[in-house]
């Protein structure tokens, strides 16, 4: 066969995916029990477009002057530069500060939906991917920040994480501000050195104390060559910064009384401590305590937050391909940003949010369900006389009136085909009915799951061929409760 010339070439963009139906489908239960999980603590829903004025995302760019540098920006016919959002926070403050007289304050609100980073992309990492978010905004006091964290912790349990298989941990990012202020980082002067230094902080899970160490420094040479440069600390500044790492302590209120007794050597770092401490009381009366940690690991790596700071870990192991365990870490975070909504006003709004990455989320519950059998997926309904079509048509609707997933099969194929594609629907059972079973108002069911067990136990084709296991033939008229039998007989 000669292939044409003119032919398009089918490639999908680099660093994006297509979704099939069982994902759609799982996306679809997670998003439902996080948004009724939402609902449950008072949080109403928000949409807003994918397109905001690129000037609108302010911090959320890493560089103003190149508007393609980390979004994907165009120009309107107003030549007004416009980008995909980067997150789901920086439309919120907008939305916000447009709404801000006829909103209930505190606002509790809640978004799903795609984001876009204009990023190199590598395994597991995409330039468009989901996210679900809920924010407070007007609380001005840890209260919010606390709620949001054991909201977090049911959330997680909603969507199917066992309690004890997973942890919200908690922060305060005054306290990281006020050492660093203390070593010299403060003021906008040195705010890059600030977010690197947070970034190595951030890191600790993955490289631990000598490879944080070694970005507080010089810098650091991974197992592949790459160089990643350092903030570039002395090794008493380095060491002072790397001994928040250390005062975690068994129970949330000691590590809070030991972080404010290290660490609270100026105004905002004391501040920070203080609130720390107000959360572990919280979380305690609450009785959260076993599923929310104060834990001084967790920073944040984005310069916005100015307060709590918090991260949806999942401790339990899985293997990897070569049987070794690994653990999924963080699969969501988020913290306080009282500046951002300030941004478009004149006076400043206190906020608090916690964003869920579904994607790693997903690949997580995947991989705690791998062992569960796959979705059913519908009945078929056979077309053994295509002039008669009419007919499965008529069958297939009957079963979707009593609430039953079924198709009519659509394509030119022979019965053998049919019986192929029903498998890779997944189907339960096809409804079969010839000219025969039609004459005489009966219809045949095959239960596809019976089936496939007695073909473990026949080796004769001619024993199979006489016996068609887990088949039946009924009048046409015991359709619905037929087949609602054996659905049941495999719920």
């Amino acid at each position: 066969m000669t292939r044409r010339a003119d032919l398009t070439p089918a490639r999908l963009p680099r660093g994006f995916a297509d979704r099939g139906a069982a994902e759609l489908k799982a996306v679809r239960e997670m998003a439902d029990a996080i948004r009724e999980t939402y609902e449950l603590w008072g949080f109403e829903g928000l949409e807003t477009p994918a397109f905001e004025y690129t000037d609108a995302l302010g911090k959320f760019l890493p560089d103003q002057d190149r508007p393609n540098a980390g979004v994907f920006s165009l120009q309107d016919d107003d030549e007004q530069w416009m980008s995909l959002r980067y997150d789901l926070t920086a439309p919120l403050a907008r939305f916000v500060a447009e709404n801000f007289q006829r909103l209930p304050k505190p606002y509790r609100t809640y978004r799903f939906g795609p984001v876009f980073r204009n990023e190199k992309p590598g395994p597991g990492r995409f330039r468009q991917f989901l996210q679900f978010d809920a924010d407070i905004v007007g609380a001005p006091n840890v209260t919010a920040d606390a709620e949001m964290c054991m909201m977090m912790a049911d959330t997680l349990e909603a969507v199917g994480v066992k309690r004890g298989d997973y942890v919200i941990k908690v922060n305060n990012r005054k306290i990281l501000d006020g050492v660093m202020e203390a070593i010299g980082l403060g003021g906008d002067e040195n705010a890059g050195r600030r977010l690197t230094v947070l970034r190595a902080i951030d890191k600790f899970d993955r490289l631990g104390a000598d490879g944080v160490r070694a970005l507080l420094g010089a810098g650091r040479k991974d197992e592949s060559g790459d160089f990643t440069k350092g903030a570039g600390l002395d090794e008493d500044a380095a060491g002072r910064v790397l001994a928040i790492l250390g005062a975690k302590a068994p129970t949330n209120r000691e590590t809070a009384s030991r972080l404010s007794g290290e660490f609270a050597s100026t105004p905002t770092g004391a501040e920070g401590a203080a609130e720390l401490s107000q959360m572990a009381e919280l979380i305690e009366a609450a009785d959260y305590a076993d599923r929310v940690s104060v834990d001084p690991s967790v920073v944040r790596g984005l310069e916005y937050y100015t307060g709590p700071v918090f991260e949806a870990e999942l401790t339990f192991e899985i293997a990897d391909e070569d049987g070794r365990p690994i653990q999924f870490g963080s699969v969501g975070g988020g913290g306080r940003y009282d500046g951002l909504v300030g941004r478009f006003m004149a006076e400043n709004v206190p906020a608090t949010g916690f964003s869920i990455g579904m994607s790693r989320l997903l690949a997580a519950l995947a991989a705690l369900k791998k062992d569960e059998a796959k979705a059913p997926g519908p009945v078929v309904v056979l077309v053994l006389d295509r002039d008669r079509i009419g007919d499965s048509m008529a069958l297939a609707s009957r079963l979707r009136a009593a609430g039953i997933a079924a198709e009519c099969y659509l394509g030119g194929s022979g019965m053998k085909a049919q019986m192929k594609y029903a498998d890779r629907r997944n189907a339960p059972c096809v409804v079969i009915q010839g000219s025969d079973e039609r004459e005489k108002g009966e219809v045949t069911l095959k239960d596809l799951v019976e089936g496939a067990k007695a073909a473990q136990a026949i080796a004769d084709r001619a024993e199979w061929t006489e016996s068609r296991p887990a088949q039946v033939t009924v009048p046409e008229a015991d359709l619905v409760p037929q087949v609602q039998a054996i659905l049941a007989r495999h719920a």
